[in-house]
């Protein structure tokens, strides 16, 4: 099954680097530190000055940076990709499944 977004709030930012589609980004349009917070998701690829849309509240599709399983609670990786929650931020948390990285999933963001 095809992830799927369903989003309460989008809100938009001035990309500050190269953004990548369903990634996180942070408030000043910064791709976030491993393990750090985030505002949400893009929504496109952005270069920088250019501004994106990203989905904060409601179901968003993100790019997985490892395996991940459904129901698990998520951060974020360098790249700003999500992984299981380990010792960093929970910003999400999984509705559908990821067996590498790469793999595009359904989830819920934890504002944070």
């Amino acid at each position: 099954m095809a992830a799927a977004a369903y989003k309460i709030l989008t809100l938009s930012v001035v990309a500050a680097a190269a953004l990548t589609r369903n990634r996180a980004v942070t408030g000043t349009g910064a791709i976030p530190a491993a393990g750090g917070r985030c505002l949400g998701f893009t929504d496109t690829d952005a270069v920088v000055g250019q501004r994106v849309s990203v989905g904060a509240l409601g179901t968003v599709v993100a790019e997985a940076g490892a395996a991940v399983a459904v129901d698990a609670l998520l951060e974020l990786d360098a790249q700003g990709r999500v992984i299981p929650k380990n010792t960093g931020v929970a910003v999400g948390r999984a509705l559908g499944a990821a067996t590498a990285a790469g793999q595009q999933i359904e989830i819920m963001p934890i504002p944070n």
